[in-house]
């Protein structure tokens, strides 16, 4: 027992009093890891900094941590909450429209040629169509969205007095002719060339090349052609009587915005027509012969050379097939004017030009060609492979104007030269 008791007397007695320095040194160490410390230093010089675990923290400083993450977040979505408390502050009011309201049956008449004309209204559908209407100075009426966004994504000072409708996007889908509606249709005061404010790039461009369109009967190419128009330069597109209305929807979805960038004067009748032409502009013809009838149609005062033309008299069409009879009666003779043809890529754009493009079915009018005969014009041949139909009316108007375009730079250019 004694012996136990000296074995273990023996083993505890060295650790009661010795202390050595570089313990009181671990303490302090340990009581300043303690209170958290960002770098630590041993006593071999060593410098570790420490990382603290985000689940560790204090309460306090993971609030900190909190406040200025959301801070974060809101200056990377300043410029959304911005737009978004500035239309709340502008007073902005919209009505949730719900079944039955009466306000919505004005979306089943107002795509009707009749309504629009009568009550000056068009419809427009799609953000970016609607944008680029607001941007040339169009008038809205009202507008009918699903979602708020669609309505917030519009410059704000351009919605004041305006009757904003929220609706189902059933009902979008029912008004639109869409495969895949946008969610905002808009119903729009009809624009006026003279108070619209075109692109100031467009403007700069622009040529002293009109556009005259004659019994266009299809949207799709009509809207293609008004397509054409701006991205030529031309100064003006001219619809006459008996065209399809530029501001039906079909229309206005094949023009991809070009309603905005080119001045359009619709429903014209003949005798107002160079009222909207230079003084000293010239009318040419487009043609719709094939190169194998250009040699008969030199000098000739056919009705059949000019494929489908209206005579103003008994108010018939005359086509390619007229019966022999008729043809060498020379009963045409008297009424149809002589106009001279000539290549699209001779020069014809010495002075001021336009051009008219008739439709595939009904073709130019008697009043087109007389048009072009009182102004020196003449007739614009494309030449195609001997048996092949003439030209869709789209894609003669864009030939046409771009040749045109090409002649005017070049003279510019070589005006620049000399």
């Amino acid at each position: 027992m004694a012996a136990l008791v000296k074995r273990v007397g023996w083993a505890t007695r060295p650790l009661l009093p010795v202390v050595l320095a570089w313990d009181l040194d671990a303490r302090r160490w340990v009581r300043a890891l303690r209170r958290s410390p960002v770098k630590v230093l041993f006593p071999s010089g060593e410098v570790v900094e420490r990382k603290v675990d985000p689940r560790k923290q204090p309460r306090k400083a993971a609030a900190e941590a909190s406040h200025r993450e959301q801070r974060q977040k809101q200056q990377i979505q300043g410029p959304a909450s911005q737009t978004l408390s500035t239309w709340e502050e502008s007073g902005l009011r919209y009505d949730k429209a719900f079944p039955g309201d009466k306000r919505l049956s004005v979306m089943t008449i107002v795509k009707s040629r009749p309504f629009r004309e009568k009550q000056g209204k068009i419809l427009l559908e799609g953000r970016r169509l609607i944008a680029d209407a607001l941007k040339a100075g169009a008038v809205p009426k009202v507008f009918f969205f699903s979602r708020l966004e669609y309505i917030k994504e519009l410059p704000i000072e351009k919605l004041k007095g305006v009757s904003l409708i929220k609706v189902k996007f059933e009902d979008i889908k029912d008004w639109s002719d869409l495969v895949t509606p946008q969610g905002i249709m808009g119903i729009f005061a009809k624009p006026d060339h003279v108070k619209m404010t075109y692109p100031e790039t467009q403007l700069r461009h622009t040529l002293p090349l009109s556009l005259i369109c004659d019994n266009l009967r299809d949207p799709g190419n009509l809207g293609t052609i008004l397509r054409s128009a701006a991205g030529a330069g031309c100064s003006k597109v001219l619809l006459t009587k008996g065209c399809v209305d530029a501001w039906e929807p079909k229309v206005l979805r094949a023009g991809m915005g070009a309603h905005f960038q080119v001045p359009i004067i619709n429903n014209l009748d003949w005798e107002a027509v160079p009222d909207h032409l230079p003084a000293d502009a010239r009318v040419y013809v487009a043609d719709n012969c094939g190169l194998h009838m250009q040699a008969q149609a030199q000098g000739s005062n056919k009705a059949s050379d000019y494929g489908w033309v209206r005579d103003q008299r008994p108010l018939k069409f005359h086509e390619y097939e007229e019966e022999e009879g008729d043809l060498e009666s020379g009963e045409s003779q008297d009424w149809l004017p002589k106009l001279e043809v000539q290549s699209y890529d001779s020069d014809w754009t010495e002075a001021p030009a336009a051009v008219v493009i008739g439709g595939e079915t009904h073709g130019v009018s008697l009043e087109s060609l007389q048009l072009a005969e009182s102004t020196g014009g003449g007739r614009l041949l494309i030449p195609v492979v001997p048996g092949v139909d003439s030209l869709n009316s789209a894609m003669a108007a864009s030939i046409l104007l771009f040749e045109g375009k090409r002649q005017l730079r070049e003279r510019v250019e070589h005006r620049d030269r000399r």
